[in-house]
């Protein structure tokens, strides 16, 4: 076993990665880029070496820094973790060359998997079915029109070097085919820089079935079972579990088989995961992730494996150590990501101010409160991994997990997974991977605070100044010789709450929106206990100044306590000017100045966090100025186009 190992990679896994490695006596090297110089993998290791700038481009995927990270530090060996240089032939060459050990495949079954257009054809040799399409090297779009003339709609346009929901498009129609191909190629383009994508005939409500495979450098290659990751969104996974919820022995058998055989044809050497689709008891492979993937928990939770060891192992040329014959119990994961369902899970960005994390599930993080989620980096905080002994069991832990889930200073999709997790046609499992969308109402948000997070907000502060009672000592318009009572302003959302607040025995006649309401409560430890109206409900709080957070059920409901002596703010006319939500970068300026444009036409398209942002026109008018350019790096809420009515 090699004695040191440099992990080219950040987050979450890169955290992973070393608390094997140090069980394994293994001493750990992290990589940073001027956005990590203080982060948790960072700490974690046992040394630690600048490579670049934040953005990925000038730090992890920069192959020669790394190496250069690895020959300073005497690394013997690299794991390459998933994204970033994970599934780079050159970089697992420049390993072989440099003479460290790739914790990987070989370039060659990388490179042979990388590229979907030609896997899929090898595919086709080795006897494994896939979905009809064209997967040709001619990218003319011209071409690739009549080729999906040919195919028939729906169908999928997926870049061809990439993975993860990047490049992809679903087109319904044959006159929204040349706008998706462009937006496909300009996305694969900036993720991979590779522009190429293949077609594909859609299936409507397909699962997403992927089969975990190892294989070793003696022959011998296994199947660990199946994981079920088809509540997606944006392409993108947020639950998976193992086993597969209603897939017969007899389909998983055949597809383990049909993965080794994949696996096989590649002479590959590793953790490698085969995808399939599958579809009214058929499947159709997809493609094969060359890497470890971010669901491996949910197959150790079931096998009782150690997926990273085998790794380590299997790259000193150790034999694969004996498989276990079925699944045991059941296994599920939750993503949690900084960002907002309800605005098309626009990607949140800021400073985490408070976070707990469950206990009484895996949780695997990379981020610390006080850390901070840019646009550089994909915006997971955290995955939550629950087992049983079987699925309800599973179930039951994740769910409560994710209910003592507490983020506050980005939003989360906690609410969208409690939701997902609590809705019964996911209960009775076998869902596919349209499942989200089929159901918006687990997105919805009204931006309204819950009366009871209200009260709560309004307890939180009426007990904390309950020790220093004299009027002389508040900041409210108190006034001599008028009833014992306060005022309280909170904001929320933009809006303002008047509440006025009296005490009465051992508790407070709280008034506000029409309603009064006895309150009784305390005020423990990060948490409000609120009593009213017979009911009794506890909700996490964190107060910073006159900000104060209301958490409960994956939610959280932020108040601003305001100044009523304050001079009241003047509000600014809005409208007509198109901001960047977030930060990031303009990939595209689709309108002039002098242009005419309809209410809802695309005007110009934001990169962040690995994905693209179209912004649209708030209304019908003339283009009069644009103040970006393609290429240039925008801040939140800078203003790129104006529009006159």
């Amino acid at each position: 076993m090699f004695r040191s190992l440099l992990i080219a990679n950040r987050g979450e896994i890169a955290c992973r990665v070393m608390r094997t490695a140090r069980a394994m006596g293994i001493r750990t090297i992290a990589v940073y880029s001027d956005a990590d110089r203080d982060s948790l993998h960072v700490a974690m290791a046992d040394a630690a070496y600048r490579i670049g700038e934040a953005a990925p481009r000038a730090s992890y995927l920069r192959i020669e820094a790394i190496l250069d990270a690895a020959r300073a530090s005497g690394a013997e060996a690299i794991h390459p973790g998933y994204g970033f240089l994970s599934e780079n032939a050159a970089f697992a060459e420049a390993c072989v060359q440099a003479g460290i050990v790739f914790v990987g495949p070989p370039a060659a079954a990388i490179r042979a998997m990388g590229d979907k257009a030609s896997s899929k054809a090898l595919m086709q040799q080795a006897g494994v079915p896939v979905v009809p399409g064209y997967h040709g090297e001619e990218q003319d779009p011209a071409l690739l029109a009549r080729e999906a003339a040919v195919i028939g709609f729906p169908l999928l346009i997926k870049a061809s070097a990439g993975g993860g929901g990047k490049g992809m498009r679903v087109v319904r129609g044959a006159d929204e085919f040349a706008a998706a191909l462009a937006g496909a190629q300009g996305e694969a383009a900036s993720s991979f820089g590779d522009a190429r994508v293949l077609l594909e005939r859609y299936l409507e409500k397909p699962r997403h079935i992927e089969i975990q495979v190892f294989a070793d450098t003696h022959g011998r290659c296994v199947s660990l079972f199946e994981r079920d990751c088809s509540v997606q969104r944006r392409h993108q996974k947020v639950l998976e579990e193992a086993p597969a919820p209603g897939i017969a022995p007899t389909m998983r058998a055949a597809m383990g088989e049909a993965a080794i055989a994949a696996a096989r044809a590649v002479g590959y050497v590793g953790a490698g995961t085969v995808e399939f689709i599958a579809e009214d008891g058929a499947f159709f492979f997809m493609e094969m992730n060359t890497r470890l993937q971010v669901e491996h928990p949910v197959t150790e939770g079931v096998t009782g494996l150690d997926l990273v060891e085998w790794q380590l192992r299997v790259a000193c040329g150790q034999d694969l150590p004996q498989a276990p014959a079925a699944p045991r119990g059941h296994a599920i994961e939750a993503r949690l990501y900084a960002e907002d369902p309800a605005s098309n899970y626009l990607p949140s960005v800021g400073r985490i101010r408070h976070l707990r994390l469950p206990r009484g599930v895996r949780v695997e993080t990379g981020v610390r409160a006080g850390d901070a989620v840019t646009p550089d980096y994909d915006p997971m905080i955290a995955k939550l991994i629950a087992t049983g002994e079987d699925r309800a069991a599973a179930l039951r832990q994740l769910e409560a997990a994710l209910a003592a889930t507490e983020v506050v200073g980005v939003r989360t999709n906690a609410a969208l997974l409690l939701g997902t997790l609590r809705h019964p046609k996911f209960r009775a499992g076998g869902v596919d991977t349209g499942f989200l969308a089929r159901h918006p109402e687990l997105l919805a948000d009204s931006g309204e605070a819950p009366h009871d997070a209200v009260l709560a907000a309004a307890l939180a502060v009426l007990a904390e100044t309950a020790e220093d009672a004299s009027p002389w000592s508040a900041r409210d318009g108190w006034l001599l010789n008028l009833p014992a009572a306060r005022r309280l302003a909170l904001r929320h959302a933009g809006t303002e709450i008047a509440i006025d607040a009296a005490p009465e025995c051992d508790a407070w006649r709280v008034a506000f929106a029409g309603k009064e309401h006895i309150v009784r409560g305390t005020l423990g430890d990060g948490t409000v206990t609120v009593a009213t109206d017979g009911r009794r409900q506890r909700m996490g709080v964190f107060r910073e100044g006159a900000r104060i957070a209301i958490l409960r059920d994956g939610r959280c409901h932020d108040f601003e306590l305001a100044n009523l002596l304050a001079a009241p703010e003047t509000a600014g006319e809005a409208g007509g000017h198109i901001a960047s939500p977030i930060p990031g970068r303009v990939a595209r300026v689709l309108v002039t100045e002098g242009d005419a444009v309809a209410r809802g036409a695309p005007v110009v398209v934001v990169e962040a966090m690995k994905m693209e942002l179209t912004l649209t026109a708030d209304r019908d008018g003339t283009i009069t100025h644009i103040r970006c350019a393609a290429g240039e790096m925008v801040a939140e809420g800078v203003e790129l186009v104006e529009i006159a009515d």
